[in-house]
């Protein structure tokens, strides 16, 4: 399966909480997207591992993706080192999507940074045909990205761009309360954690309305990007 976008996220819930509106408003627009998790997010306060399989598997059903898998790294442990960069290089030749999607350059979680710079230099070696891998007892060929974003997470960085997500916003909350383990809940007895508060919910609306009224609409989400934008004409910057 070929698909036009592929999303990495070092937990279950980062691409859903991050870009999950901008990933339903490219589906809306015909695109195939993919999400791959590299942990099952294992170590987290709330819920479980299995919990967040089945939770992860319910927002990908709401957003509409084509495919989700996990790689199953060790959650607060995984490295970016060569046994890690293969299996994200098997999955970028699997899929050869023409834009991947990672976490944040820099955050407060320190996953997200380690898995932004693992999956950026995969995708660079990914187009090295010198580096050999096989998936299913099949020799994959060497594929690159046409070009990497980093979605922005906890930190509020300095996008340098930022998506209309407009009319999307309800299909990206629905996504993320799927996780609904790990969010506010008056009956819990589980240790209350950063995002299991009674504003998360909302701040997700005001954090992409504060982007959107940046950019002259409602909603937006930001995003970074390792090399210069292009533009055809000066009327794409309006």
């Amino acid at each position: 399966m070929k698909l036009d976008i592929l999303a990495f996220g070092a937990h279950p819930d980062d691409i859903e909480l991050s870009c999950g509106a901008t990933i339903a408003k490219e589906i809306s627009l015909g695109k195939k997207v993919g999400i791959v998790d590299l942990t099952r997010g294992e170590l987290g306060t709330r819920g479980s591992a299995e919990l967040r399989d089945k939770e992860a598997a319910e927002a990908a059903n709401i957003l509409g993706i084509e495919v989700r898998e996990n790689l199953r790294f060790r959650d607060g442990f995984f490295a970016n080192d060569e046994a890690h960069q293969l299996e994200v290089i098997k999955m970028i030749r699997k899929y050869r999507p023409k834009i991947v999607l990672a976490n944040a350059v820099e955050d407060r979680h320190i996953d997200h940074a380690r898995a932004s710079k693992l999956v950026s230099d995969a995708c660079f070696l990914s187009g090295l045909r010198r580096i050999e891998t096989t998936l299913d007892n099949d020799n994959q060929e060497a594929w690159r990205p046409e070009v990497v974003y980093h979605y922005i997470q906890w930190k509020d960085l300095k996008p340098d761009f930022v998506v209309d997500v407009t009319g999307f916003m309800d299909v990206k909350v629905a996504s993320v309360m799927a996780y609904a383990s790990q969010f506010y809940d008056p009956n819990s007895t589980e240790p209350v954690t950063p995002i299991a508060t009674k504003n998360f919910k909302e701040s997700i609306y005001y954090r992409a309305a504060d982007l959107g009224r940046l950019i002259n609409t409602e909603y937006g989400e930001g995003f970074t990007a390792e090399r210069y934008l292009a533009v055809n004409s000066l009327e794409n910057l309006l």
